[in-house]
């Protein structure tokens, strides 16, 4: 059992890591260039939208409060009639990065910190690498993909997008195992 604490330069590290390999795979590879879709006639729906003024947040249309309401006629019109939607608004203007890198980084040390607190029960100093690769890069596997699969079978989002992403957390969980390997205490 190793103490979290002791592990604090692979969580940094890995968590380091994962942020820069993300940048890269996010700007330099183009395979998430194709995660969204443009609407028809965008500039028409976009200027429609626009005298609504709809607040910055999650919604969903046609919308119901309760199941009752889902059963109605009426809902069960609009769904058949479409469109059916989930969509997220922006704050209007330009997009700032600033704000997610820095909540994607402290996202990236809070699965590192999982990573060593698992690792870290279950592990002794000294113990072989690729068992410390296992054990950490499955728990950041867990952290950084298995819940964007709920985004595909709940709300629709497109299959590929979520394998790409998958895809890239595969690679997130596999510079974090390296580093709790290539970092772990010796005995």
């Amino acid at each position: 059992m190793e103490p979290i604490i002791a592990l604090w330069l692979p969580i940094l590290l890995s968590a380091v890591a994962v942020f820069i390999i993300s940048s890269i795979l996010h700007t330099v590879f183009t395979y998430h260039n194709s995660d969204f879709n443009t609407l028809p006639e965008e500039d028409k729906i976009m200027e429609d939208l626009r005298k609504y003024n709809i607040p910055q947040g999650d919604y969903m249309m046609p919308y119901c409060k309760t199941n009752k309401e889902r059963q109605s006629e009426e809902f069960k019109d609009k769904m058949n009639k479409g469109p059916v939607a989930v969509f997220t608004v922006f704050p209007s203007g330009q997009m700032t990065m600033g704000s997610s890198l820095v909540q994607w980084f402290i996202y990236c040390i809070i699965v590192s910190i999982f990573s060593a607190y698992i690792a870290g029960l279950t592990l002794a100093p000294g113990t072989h690498y690729l068992m410390v690769f296992r054990i950490t890069g499955t728990v950041a596997f867990a952290g950084y993909s298995l819940a964007l699969l709920q985004q595909s079978i709940w709300f629709r989002k497109s299959w590929a997008a979520t394998f790409k992403s998958f895809f890239d957390g595969l690679i997130y969980a596999l510079f974090t195992a390296g580093f709790f390997g290539w970092l772990w205490p010796t005995v």
